[in-house]
């Protein structure tokens, strides 16, 4: 789950993607909606949860990512190619997933709005915690990027707010629609900040230990530190080296819990947990929801009582 300052190469998806291009791009530029309503895709959940929000019933929302699987894993089929050519407004993140950057690039044309020139990303390691020589070093090297900017419920008001002005120009007869719905979905989000600026203002724990770095703009907002454990992408394992340091400040600290996430496997958290006799527990970075999984705010609300309940806030 990280952002890399050259997207990562997908020779064979590449290929696909450039024959589907060629193919898809007869009918580009055109929604074919017969009801009148806006044709959107989105390239993952927390973009398809602003996409509803703020188009409401003017907008129909495809998410390319399914339920319940790493949405930057993604290997697009040739019908979710000719969605993306047929949509009047592509939303996606540039670098997130790049089977999807290419089929943008092969067919989105100008509909495409990336997020990511909306909220500028931090360097993987902002609001983490540092360690001289560990993998967050070597991948600020490498020029990574935090993708999991919407875990800031700020940030992702104003994706609403310049997503609400995009879908305006695509349907200017219900701009101002648009604009109402984002500032509706503005308040709500406020509010939600409100909850965890309270929720965490007097904790006895600040460190938040993570299985990988997916929380730093969650821990900038809040004023906590963020310890992971693999660094931003989840998929490499962690050095021994690594793991005995995490040990080590975890007790330090006096962590009572490592977290982990719902689309990742547990186990490098459960091994640090009883390494220093703590327990688990889930943190979700809302990439993507189980099936049943509530939506964007109930889930910031969960994590919200994971957090309070872990750092022992009062």
């Amino acid at each position: 789950m990280v952002i890399r300052s050259v997207p990562r190469t997908l020779a064979l998806a590449a290929s696909a993607l450039l024959a589907l291009g060629t193919a898809a791009a007869c009918g580009s530029g055109s929604s074919g909606s017969t009801d009148g309503r806006v044709d959107v895709v989105a390239a993952f959940y927390p973009l398809q949860y602003v996409a509803e929000r703020v188009g409401g019933d003017a907008v129909r929302v495809t998410n390319l990512a399914k339920p319940g699987a790493e949405p930057h894993d993604l290997e697009l089929n040739p019908g979710q190619v000719g969605q993306i050519s047929d949509a009047d407004v592509i939303v996606y993140l540039d670098g997130f997933q790049p089977a999807v950057d290419d089929a943008i690039k092969q067919v989105g044309g100008d509909r495409s709005f990336d997020v990511a020139a909306v909220e500028p990303l931090h360097d993987a390691t902002a609001g983490g915690h540092e360690h001289e020589g560990e993998e967050a070093a070597a991948e600020e090297k490498a020029g990574a990027k935090d993708p999991h900017v919407w875990l800031d419920p700020t940030r992702l008001a104003t994706i609403g707010d310049k997503l609400a002005e995009r879908l305006g120009k695509a349907d200017p007869g219900r701009a101002a629609d648009y604009t109402a719905r984002a500032q509706a979905l503005r308040t709500e989000l406020t509010a939600l900040d409100q909850e965890y600026a309270q929720g965490l203002r007097n904790c006895q724990r600040r460190e938040l230990v993570t299985a990988h770095t997916a929380f730093g703009y969650l821990a900038a907002r809040y004023q906590l530190e963020q310890v992971g454990i693999s660094g931003i992408t989840p998929e490499d394992e962690p050095s021994p080296k690594r793991l005995a340091e995490v040990a080590d400040e975890a007790k330090e600290h006096g962590a009572t819990t490592i977290f982990f996430e719902t689309l990742v496997s547990p186990k490098v958290a459960e091994t640090i947990a009883r390494e220093i006799g703590a327990s688990t527990a889930v943190l979700d970075p809302i990439e993507g929801l189980s099936d049943g999984g509530g939506d964007y705010a109930s889930v910031m609300r969960t994590n919200l009582s994971a957090l309070k309940s872990a750092l022992s806030c009062s």
